[in-house]
């Protein structure tokens, strides 16, 4: 293993963010000479990240908090095309105008975790439709395109696992990693950036930069990868049944947000401690080695962490306040997330399986009727049985609301309004 001198590598390593480097002597060097400015690309393909991504954030993070420029590029450029890096088939194009609104609420996300400002180490938000959309096409594939065998990029695993599958690959898709290559050339000459971070699966695209640097402007540059999360149990990172944990507030409540983090599987804590919270190593190897009951107290403060870095320390507390009234002191959760259905609804009577769909516990009518059947629905913490059941006026509480859970830990208020 690598013994690195510069307080950023070495952060990172002993915190497990570290994948693959292109040349981690040298690159070790340039941080302890620094600062060293680096970049970490995110398309705009959603209104919000998901935790997958949180992982590229806090290297970005720990990048500032240890002296150093990060740039944040959002790929208001390249998200025109979409990065077909294994993926089974072509993106739907997004037009110019939802890529805009979905940098919006991703820009939200960044300044809980980044200090954006003027100075030398602040951090940017930068945006490769600057100088994407104003290329001329003819002089692009004369000074860059001449530089990309096709051969190779036939040999890449995200090209070749498509056609392999003789799954169609358009020439747009083909063009998004010399669009991605040149990015870093860009960056570099406009910011002296010297390194690209990204996930495991970014390596092909981002040495395509480095090397493309190395032929134009003969730069020395770096690669860095992260490696691609999966949880103890083969789960992807980010993924649950009930679909994808986004940062956005507005897309996964706070209480949520801290459940997926209280719900880590046992073996996950210590490693997820170290990547997702700002404690102490020494905190974090006492936590990590906690087992029994005790592991739950460990899950406690990684939820209270996590949730703490994007939503605020209000947010984190409320959301451990409402798990402890309703899991260890059994009283109704004023704290839940809560959705209002007009008070005619309830009148008329509020078909169980529609609403179930509605407050998106489930997809389909048919999967909620499947949550009844299996004893998972619980209204005001008595066990739903009846698939036909509706709720009504009586099953108000005096504060106009219905406490409806599912499972052990995801609940909801309903209010009449």
């Amino acid at each position: 293993m690598t013994v690195f001198r510069s307080e950023f590598m070495r952060v990172i390593s002993e915190r497990g963010f570290v994948h693959q480097i292109s040349d981690a002597q040298r690159l070790d060097e340039a941080f302890l000479a620094g600062p060293v400015t680096a970049y970490i690309g995110f398309d705009a393909t959603a209104k919000s990240l998901h935790v997958g991504s949180l992982i590229q954030i806090m290297m970005l993070h720990w990048l500032e908090e240890t002296g150093n420029r990060p740039l944040a590029l959002m790929g208001g450029g390249t998200s025109l095309i979409g990065d077909p890096s294994f993926k089974d088939e072509a993106r739907g194009l997004l037009t110019p105008e939802a890529i805009v609104e979905n940098m919006a609420g991703i820009k939200k996300v960044f300044s809980r975790f980044l200090t954006f400002g003027e100075g030398p180490n602040d951090a940017a938000m930068i945006n490769n439709a600057d100088w994407l959309l104003d290329l001329n096409y003819v002089s692009f594939l004369r000074e860059v395109g001449r530089h990309f065998s096709v051969n190779r990029m036939l040999s890449f695993d995200s090209v070749k696992i498509r056609l392999d599958r003789e799954q169609s690959l358009s020439l747009l898709e083909f063009n998004y990693m010399i669009l991605q290559a040149y990015d870093f050339v860009e960056i570099n000459r406009r910011y002296g950036c010297l390194l690209q971070m990204g996930g495991s699966d970014q390596w092909g695209n981002i040495i395509n930069g480095l090397e493309l640097g190395r032929r134009i402007d003969g730069l020395s540059l770096f690669a860095m990868t992260s490696p691609l999360l999966t949880t103890a149990s083969g789960a992807k990172m980010g993924k649950t049944a009930a679909g994808a944990v986004w940062l956005n507030a507005d897309m996964l409540s706070p209480w949520d947000y801290w459940q997926f983090w209280r719900n880590t599987e046992d073996a996950d804590v210590g490693r997820f401690l170290k990547l997702y919270t700002t404690l102490p190593m020494d905190e974090i190897e006492r936590l990590g080695a906690l087992d029994g009951s005790e592991i739950n107290e460990a899950k406690k403060i990684l939820a209270n962490e996590a949730t703490k870095m994007l939503h605020g320390a209000e947010a984190a507390d409320a959301a451990a306040a409402t798990a402890q009234k309703i899991f260890e002191e059994n009283a109704p959760g004023e704290g839940l997330p809560t959705i209002e259905f007009g008070r005619a609804d309830f009148e008329k009577g509020l078909g169980l399986l529609s609403c179930l769909v509605r407050i998106g516990f489930a997809n389909t009518n048919g999967e909620a009727r499947r949550m009844i059947e299996g004893g998972a629905i619980k209204i005001a913490g008595q066990k739903i049985s009846d698939v036909h059941r509706s709720l009504g006026l009586d099953d108000l509480n005096e504060s106009g609301c219905i406490e409806i859970a599912s499972g052990k830990t995801k609940r909801m208020l309903l209010r009449a309004s």
